[in-house]
């Protein structure tokens, strides 16, 4: 399997791996498994080791804020927009690209929703659609098609009618620098070579989010529930590879997207080239079935859209959005890669890929 579907999941990384094994068995003394709520020893090493991960996960992140880890970063994004909503209760906007996470949220607190241009960036931010005294919602790498949106011009316009900018980040944390003006910020792990199962909301000093959820007051009081200093650590490791790495992530990718790019010369980009993350590259082809594609081309991993929304059978609000056509929705594909992507499993990849389009008759 050539595995080309980096923005629905990214392989673990080796150091995320060994930071995790210490808190699932422990390194010989057998006490890793520690609840980091208990009291004795063992629990203030497991507590500990929460703290460690949360700094070294905040250390991407802008300074001024408090991060309390969930359980991924669709948690992080409800919780934002919800729970935000309460404290916040003049209204709601966001992209009409934005991950179902936050569309879902928007949708069902009657939000405004912010339109796009046929290249997947966000139209410049109008007053007359921003709530007073709300939430905005504003990714900043687009999952689907990776187009990079202008969340500082987004906040500066929300804060400008005392309003809240929520940031999705998942696909761009580590990879891309963050605006120091967003409010909330959502992040997950396992985009970034780290464990499933845990993200993280950002949010900064001064803003009076309700609590997610109650009982044992862990999470200081926002997030109840027994914290995995697992889950923890190799979120904490991958977050410190990922700053370590991040030229070298980011040469490799921008050659990956170069040699891509001219092995598909045929295939139209849906997206702004620029401003984009380039380990992300959405194409179409008129002539191409998409799901057959991913049948006769099964030994490559790669989607035609969200990972969330695959096997719904609808086409990619994002590239509707756009304005695609329907017919040109079902003939994209979405290809991703990263750290671990070597130039020739790339090559080898996308010769399935253009073998499979031609047994459905495009040259």
């Amino acid at each position: 399997m050539i595995y080309l579907d980096y923005q629905a999941s990214t392989p673990l990384a080796p150091e995320a791996r060994d930071a995790m094994l210490r808190w699932l068995e422990g390194a010989g003394e057998g006490d890793g498994f520690a609840n980091p709520s208990s009291t004795h020893k063992a629990g203030r090493a497991a507590a500990a080791a929460v703290e460690v991960a949360r700094d070294q996960v905040a250390a991407l992140l802008p300074k001024g804020g408090r991060l309390f880890f969930t359980s991924g970063a669709t948690e992080a994004l409800n919780w934002a927009l919800l729970r935000g909503a309460e404290a916040m209760p003049g209204g709601v906007a966001g992209l009409s690209i934005e991950h179902a996470a936050s569309l879902k949220c928007l949708e069902r607190l009657n939000a405004a929703i912010l339109p796009v241009d046929s290249e997947g960036l966000a139209l410049p931010p109008d007053d007359a659609l921003l709530p007073e005294g709300g939430i905005v919602a504003t990714m900043l790498v687009n999952n689907e098609v990776g187009t990079i949106q202008p969340v500082a011009d987004f906040a500066a316009a929300a804060h400008r009618k005392n309003s809240l900018l929520l940031c999705d980040a998942v696909q761009g944390y580590g990879r891309v620098a963050i605006p120091d003006s967003a409010d909330l910020i959502a992040i997950s792990a396992h985009k970034i070579h780290g464990p499933k199962g845990i993200g993280a909301l950002w949010v900064r000093d001064g803003v009076d989010l309700p609590p997610l959820m109650f009982g044992g007051a862990q999470e200081q009081g926002m997030r109840s529930g027994t914290v995995s200093p697992a889950l923890c650590a190799g979120f904490g490791a991958a977050a410190v590879l990922a700053a370590e790495r991040f030229e070298a992530d980011a040469e490799h990718v921008e050659r990956l997207w170069s040699l891509a790019t001219d092995l598909l010369p045929e295939w139209t980009v849906n997206g702004a080239a620029n401003p984009r993350y380039h380990g992300n590259l959405n194409v179409r082809r008129e002539g191409v079935n998409g799901l057959r594609l991913m049948s006769d081309a099964r030994d490559i991993a790669f989607s035609l859209g969200s990972a969330c929304g695959s096997g719904s059978g609808k086409v990619s609000h994002v590239l509707r959005a756009m304005g695609v056509s329907e017919t040109d929705a079902r003939a994209s594909i979405r290809l991703g890669w990263g750290r671990y992507t070597s130039e020739q499993q790339l090559r080898d990849g996308l010769a399935a890929i253009r073998d499979a389009a031609r047994l459905q008759g495009v040259n």
